[in-house]
């Protein structure tokens, strides 16, 4: 299962979304089922290190951030990705306009995925402060939480495999 993370620049949103739900598939003994990126909808920040108040609050919540670099979606991402997941409608609607009519099933709310939550979009936290890093933090957490429970729930990753390797060690 490919998953890929958009946001609009691809330095503060994304890279965290690609982050954590790499840690939560690890930790559940899944990565080496699924592929996990991100990018971005516009091109400002090609090449760039995330934002470094992502990596600082990413940071002491145990996610390290920083080996990654912002890029730009494309076409062929939609091609080589099962699902695409947006963190806000405009995301939605640019990645829409984007992408091939026949793959536009793929595209999705991240935050769709979470249970309990009052919110339907990951506000982006570029103009914020501390308080809005965090909250993203425990949204992106929650949607990639949810993503991957029902991935599993769909049969797309499967956690008793892991289970039983553990069972042996």
């Amino acid at each position: 299962m490919k998953v890929l993370f958009v946001c609009l620049g691809n330095i503060c949103r994304s890279p965290t979304a690609e982050a954590i739900f790499s840690k939560l598939a690890l930790e559940e003994g899944v990565m080496d089922q699924l592929e996990v990126d991100s990018a971005g909808t516009n091109g400002f920040h090609i090449g760039q290190s995330p934002d470094p108040r992502s990596i600082k609050y990413a940071a002491k919540r145990g996610i390290d951030i920083t080996p990654l670099r912002g890029r730009l979606i494309d076409r062929a991402d939609f091609e080589r990705f099962d699902l695409v997941i947006a963190m806000d409608n405009e995301n939605v609607r640019q990645l829409t306009a984007l992408c091939p009519e026949a793959m536009q099933g793929k595209i999705n709310l991240l935050l769709s995925y979470a249970r309990r939550c009052n919110y339907r979009e990951v506000p982006d936290p570029y103009y914020g402060g501390a308080r809005e890093f965090e909250l993203v933090l425990d949204l992106i957490e929650s949607g990639c939480r949810g993503l991957l429970d029902q991935l599993v729930i769909d049969g797309f990753v499967s956690i008793s495999q892991h289970l039983q390797v553990r069972s042996h060690v």
